[in-house]
């Protein structure tokens, strides 16, 4: 007798075998294709394994975030879920313009904020990986000339210190600097410790990094992060600078008092913040860095591993020098671009964004492979992240205090609204 699965009669009609197997898959196949890929279930039959194994319905998921949202008065929301280091959950709610009531989808464009310096993070790795720069060589040897010489960093020409600044120094953010000059009383740009010495958090030393990295190819932040990072790993609605392609999905930004401020409108690449991104694009390179795509290994694993412990009591005022050991359970550090702290499930790497009218925030874990990503197009935004940390990804390790994200029922009453600020 045939050893084959159809029958020997088949066997003798090859055609009627064929139809028999084509029958058998029809039958088989969508049962087994819903086994092996749980996020093809509708919504209300599939469920989200929590950090301690615990399943919580995706509808419960759907809403939990529809009642942050209205409590916090959220307009629009996109929320991506990761397990095994892959999106298993990925949906926008709300509206991307509350004026106009149009909804939020995976391919709605935000501002993407201090998303941006983790992008630029892969990206200064890709360039050591091909040894166009060295993390740890003074930067200033990249340039043509003295850093201040340059009319942006004549600040500078007093202090000698300026010779010690690398790479790995400012992206770990221990560069000395307050967040923007715009923050100091005179508005100069100044060092204010030992470079490497403490963490302080500085978009200005993001920037810095930028020129001398647009200096040393000769190319511009937009390009080099076109061609070298939304490209290869398939951002295609990802930019530095505003683009016109997808001008009908840019979300509106929303203040405290829930007022539409508009859309941003970047017209130069800054390594600090001018990124532009989708939740789609985002879960898609928050992935890849999850599953070491584009990196060696060896950079991979600098980039998250620690380069400063953290001792501040705050993240922000950046340059405040008040210290906790509040943190020391969980050795809350900084890595290269990406924030980290250490829980009973293994080593989490972080990062939020904070722009005028846009609240965003990462999280992932790299022993179990879970993820999170929010995204959201108000001022309100960071209200949320503590109860969908806690309640959806059973995550209740997060340094929330540290990070200044304030639970939004725990908020004191608003004031009068103040003038509206709309972007230009």
């Amino acid at each position: 007798m045939s050893g084959n699965f159809v029958s020997a009669r088949a066997d003798r009609r090859p055609d009627a075998g064929r139809a028999a197997m084509r029958r058998l898959r029809a039958r088989f196949f969508p049962i087994l294709l819903l086994v092996l890929t749980p996020a093809l279930l509708p919504a209300a039959e599939r469920a989200y394994s929590r950090l301690d194994g615990s399943a919580i319905p995706i509808a419960d998921v759907d809403a939990t975030v529809e009642r942050l949202m209205a409590s916090a008065e959220v307009p629009g929301v996109a929320l991506a879920l990761f397990d095994d280091g892959k999106v298993v959950h990925s949906r926008g709610y709300g509206f991307r313009n509350q004026d106009q009531q149009l909804p939020v989808t995976e391919d709605t464009v935000f501002g993407g904020a201090s998303f941006t310096k983790v992008a630029f993070a892969y990206l200064v790795m890709k360039l050591v990986d091909a040894r166009v720069i060295d993390l740890d060589q003074p930067l200033e040897t990249y340039l043509p000339r003295p850093l201040p010489s340059y009319s942006r960093y004549a600040d500078l020409a007093e202090d000698a210190r300026y010779r010690k600044l690398t790479a790995r120094i400012l992206l770990s953010h221990t560069g000395g600097f307050a967040n923007f000059r715009r923050f100091e009383p005179d508005g100069k740009l100044r060092i204010h410790f030992e470079p490497g010495s403490r963490f302080a958090y500085s978009g200005e030393g993001l920037q810095l990094l930028q020129f001398v990295i647009e200096t040393k190819t000769g190319r511009d932040l937009q390009d080099l992060m076109h061609a070298e990072v939304f490209v290869p790993l398939g951002m295609r609605r990802t930019s530095m600078v505003t683009e016109a392609r997808v001008a009908d999905d840019l979300a509106s930004g929303h203040d405290n008092w829930g007022r539409n401020i508009g859309a941003q409108n970047r017209r130069a690449a800054d390594a600090a913040g001018s990124m532009q991104v989708s939740l789609r694009d985002y879960a898609t390179f928050l992935g890849a860095v999850m599953q070491g795509r584009g990196l060696s290994p060896a950079a991979r694993r600098t980039m998250l591993e620690p380069q400063i412990r953290i001792h501040s009591k705050g993240q922000f005022p950046s340059l405040r020098e008040d210290t906790t050991t509040a943190n020391d359970a969980i050795r809350l550090s900084y890595g290269l671009g990406w924030g980290l702290y250490w829980t009973p499930y293994g080593k989490v790497w972080f990062k939020e964004g904070n722009d005028n009218g846009f609240r965003h925030y990462s999280v992932a874990l790299e022993d179990t492979g879970h993820a999170m990503v929010i995204m959201t197009n108000s001022a309100n935004g960071e209200g949320i992240y503590k109860a969908l940390l806690e309640t959806v990804l059973g995550n209740r390790f997060t340094p929330i205090e540290w990070e200044g994200f304030t639970p939004w029922e725990e908020l004191p009453p608003r004031g009068p609204a103040p003038p509206l600020r709309p972007y230009q």
